[in-house]
């Protein structure tokens, strides 16, 4: 395969140029230095063909509102843009392409044919809005619900409760709504019967333990046989990236921890990085390293988590009571340095909160000297079990191509034998100066995806003992002008800084003009923030890809011909969170 970066003696740029003719692009700059261009949406589908070879996954499609942007010279004329964000793995390297959409005729033709993740993220930018995909088998909202009225996204619709009429329900209202939540089979592109059978459906949730939250299948039945399974999403959406909008830089901090919400600070960490890009902060050595130990230690709890869930739903009830146990004695730790547990929003614009407190070092000890005895405990409880064996070994298994098709990443993907992290492969926030291995497996079944995330709970063990014993000494949060809010006791030494201080939380900080993305190694994959700054106190929009809302995708091509039980174990594998399917 080329490089993504490059193909003969030029960049991908230079390729495409000389493919297409210069003429075709409208080269954007960004502050992340991400190669970004326009095109027309008539050569939409040719450019992305040609680019699938040497950038596989379609990583990201979203919708951007252009019509209130101000900063935005030298760009095409747009009502709005589609932006597909393309990932190389080997070498790391991104590219992203803008498609110009001009109200009320423009439309954009469906990738669906190059990507099949394609469809249900451009779903949800009609949803969210308005935007049109010529040639999409079934353009439907997929966040919000059938009777929404409006895009959600757009400028003009509301974003607070308190803008918007009081809510009523009348008797007429409320038909209309529970006939809209009918299900169709045939809406759903399925069959009620074929020549020697007739189907039954079932719906598995939105409130079965086994889905894990509020998430709905609607099952295709033969007897117990999956012919067929349709996810159905957004039970839990609640406008994380309207949120964006509406807050500071600095106060939109604890709305992310709600994101992947067993990740904890591994949230701040994603958005963090985007803002400080943006802004030119450089993080100081001390809180580079802080910030990844307190990441490790949450990837170590969602870990723990989806350990002993994964054998809790394939019917062991012991597993779950001791990792859990240890999961709190985590928590200890993670409240003693931060204050809170779940969700601290302890990082920060340039670092961290605060410094360690005394005694930090001890207690992070004693744990990753106690943990690997209970690791080899749990391998001979769970790991080593005949019955989840036979439960999980060979069900649900896709090849590493497949997962590269619909945008899967993280431990699932490292399932299937690609041997891809980007702490590693494309370090970012300090973690090239540490030692670790990246687990992989060949299978790609729900075994295999145990295995990696069990696996990866030893290394985390280990970055954070690398941690523990070559702390930096130092600032733990940067001097930059637009670290928000200020190192806490530099506020009690002078006015001016307690006014900066007021001013950076009650206003926020002015971010320059311009567009970043940040990309990092979350616990169930990779997850990104990619902001468009105005020059505003407020982001001008915030995009949060995760790595949950493509695997869920995936669920049918995985669970066909299987039975209902080999798709609870499917469904414990992929490791997922609502909130970060719906944001």
């Amino acid at each position: 395969m080329l490089s993504a970066e490059s193909t003969g003696n030029g960049t991908i740029v230079d390729d495409l140029f000389a493919r297409f003719g210069a003429g075709l692009f409208v080269v954007q700059p960004t502050v992340d230095n991400t190669p970004t261009l326009w095109v027309a949406a008539g050569e939409l589908l040719e450019v992305l063909s040609f680019l699938k070879p040497h950038y596989p996954m379609l990583y990201d499609l979203f919708g951007i509102d252009e019509r209130q942007r101000e900063h935005r010279s030298g760009l095409p004329a747009a009502d709005f843009a589609v932006v597909y964000h393309l990932l190389s793995l080997k070498p790391v390297a991104e590219i992203r392409i803008k498609v110009s959409v001009i109200e009320p005729e423009g439309e954009v033709p469906t990738a669906i044919g190059i990507w099949p993740n394609a469809n249900w993220y451009e779903r949800e930018a009609w949803d969210m809005f308005g935007i049109r995909f010529s040639g999409h088998p079934n353009l439907r909202r997929i966040l919000l619900p059938p009777t929404w009225e409006g895009h959600a996204l757009r400028k003009e619709h509301p974003a607070r409760a308190t803008e918007m009429e009081p809510f009523s329900l009348s008797e007429e209202r409320q038909e209309y709504e529970q006939e809209a939540l009918r299900f169709r089979p045939e809406e759903c592109g399925m069959e009620t019967a074929s020549a020697d059978t007739e189907y039954m459906f079932l719906n598995l949730g939105p409130n079965h333990p086994s889905v894990h939250g509020v998430f709905r299948i609607a099952l295709q039945l033969d007897g117990e046989v999956v012919v067929d399974a349709v996810p159905d999403i957004g039970y839990h959406h609640r406008g994380a990236e309207k949120m964006g909008e509406r807050q500071t830089w600095h106060s939109y901090i604890p709305y992310t921890d709600r994101i992947d919400y067993l990740g904890g600070v591994m949230n701040n960490l994603a958005y963090l990085q985007a803002v400080e890009t943006l802004a030119g902060i450089e993080v100081p050595p001390r809180a580079k390293v802080i910030r990844i130990m307190l990441a490790e230690l949450f990837r170590i709890s969602s870990h723990l988590v989806f350990y002993g869930t994964f054998a809790q739903d394939l019917g062991q009830m012991s597993p779950v009571f001791y990792m859990f146990a240890d999961r709190e004695r985590l928590f200890g730790i993670v409240e003693a340095i931060t204050g809170a547990r779940m969700h601290p929003a302890w990082f920060r614009i340039g670092g961290v909160w605060q410094d360690l407190p005394e005694g930090w070092d001890k207690m992070v000890r004693e744990f990753i000297d106690f943990m690997p005895a209970r690791l080899d405990d749990y391998d001979k409880m769970a790991m080593q079990n005949s019955i989840l064996k036979q439960r999980c070994v060979g069900i649900g298994s896709y090849s590493a191509q497949e997962a590269i098709d619909w945008g899967i990443t993280g431990p699932s993907l490292r399932a299937t034998g690609v041997d891809f992290d980007l702490r590693r492969d494309r370090p970012y926030g300090g973690y090239d100066q540490f030692e670790f291995e990246v687990p992989t497996a060949n299978n790609g079944d729900c075994y295999d995806r145990a295995v990696v995330r069990v696996e990866e709970i030893r290394q985390s063990l280990r970055i954070i003992r690398q941690c523990l014993d070559n702390m930096p000494e130092g600032l733990y949060k940067s001097e930059h002008k637009l670290t928000t809010p200020p190192p806490q006791e530099a506020t009690l030494h002078d006015i001016e800084t307690l006014i900066h201080h007021f001013l950076s939380v009650s206003w926020g900080p002015v971010m320059p003009a311009g567009e970043a993305s940040s990309l990092i190694e979350a616990t169930k994959g990779i997850n990104s923030y990619h902001l468009v700054s105005d020059g505003g106190t407020t982001s001008y929009r915030t995009r949060i890809r995760t790595p949950s809302f493509p695997a869920l995708q995936q669920i049918p091509l995985i669970s066909r011909g299987l039975m209902i039980p080999d798709l609870i174990a499917i469904l414990a594998s992929i490791d997922f969170v609502m909130a970060d399917v719906d944001r």
